[in-house]
């Protein structure tokens, strides 16, 4: 890693790719939520498969 930020990303990142909830990522890494979506959003985009299979799961109570 280059800079000691590249391992905050990192771990960010992984967080958000693997469903933690925004907001309590957001709490770990000291910033708002508005910021964590603003710098991330390119770490969370294209997971509408995800999430829609995530929402038919809890929809069928699985």
């Amino acid at each position: 890693m280059k800079r000691v930020y590249d391992l905050r990303h990192a771990c960010v990142s992984t967080w958000l790719n693997g469903g933690v909830p925004p907001t309590r990522i957001a709490e770990w890494a000291g910033h708002s939520v508005e910021v964590l979506l603003r710098v991330y959003a390119k770490c969370i985009e294209g997971q509408d498969e995800t999430a829609k299979r995530r929402i038919e799961q809890a929809l069928r109570g699985d």
